[in-house]
């Protein structure tokens, strides 16, 4: 029995999934199935690179998800953890050293974002990078083949204090789903890749 939905052979640009909303997980492991299909078609490496640090509650949903993922999938290709965090620091070494492992490979960015009051709890896929540190006036690369984000607040108006503010439990909860997420979809594809 296949536990995942069937991938649209079209799918929109980005796909925005509730948390709070039965089937998520699912959702969100269709989604990068679909995000992951072309990757694996030209034999890419999928690396996943969860962006974020644990000192400060909004901004660890990356490093949450990268820990649960390693966790629950034994995963080798992530980076981005709260033993190991990958944040403006050291992002730019980091992706360096990425790109020298393997050179063909195809990156899944997880971060954290504030948005609007309605998105707050709600995970956003879709294909392309994303620009880390953009809601606190950061200057750093853009990152990602594909990407998943998080809202994890309300954004406009002093964001380092919204992300410090952010509710864990909330965080927590985004994690699980991200990382369940790409946990099934990751095994999905190790499996039909070894058919």
């Amino acid at each position: 029995m296949n536990l995942l939905r069937e991938i649209p052979e079209e799918a929109p640009k980005e796909m925005k999934y509730n948390i709070n909303q039965p089937g998520t997980v699912y959702d969100v492991a269709t989604a990068t199935r679909y995000l992951i299909r072309d990757a694996k078609s030209f034999n890419q490496d999928i690396i996943v690179v969860c962006i974020g640090t644990d000192r400060s509650t909004g901004d660890a949903l990356g490093p949450l998800a990268g820990s649960k993922l390693r966790s629950i999938n034994m995963f080798q290709h992530v980076y981005g953890t709260l033993d190991e965090p990958v944040h403006a620091t050291n992002l730019v070494d980091k992706i360096d050293e990425i790109k020298a492992k393997s050179p063909h490979s195809f990156l899944i960015a997880v971060d954290a974002c504030l948005g609007k009051l309605e998105n707050v709890g709600c995970v956003s896929l879709g294909k392309g990078s994303i620009k880390p540190g953009a809601a606190v006036k950061k200057e750093l690369p853009s990152v990602g083949d594909a990407y998943i984000t998080g809202v994890v607040n309300v954004g406009g108006f002093m964001e380092h204090l919204v992300l410090q503010s952010t509710r864990l439990s909330l965080v927590m909860k985004m994690a699980d789903t991200i990382a369940y997420g790409l946990s099934f979809a990751l095994y999905a594809g190790q499996k039909n890749s070894t058919q």
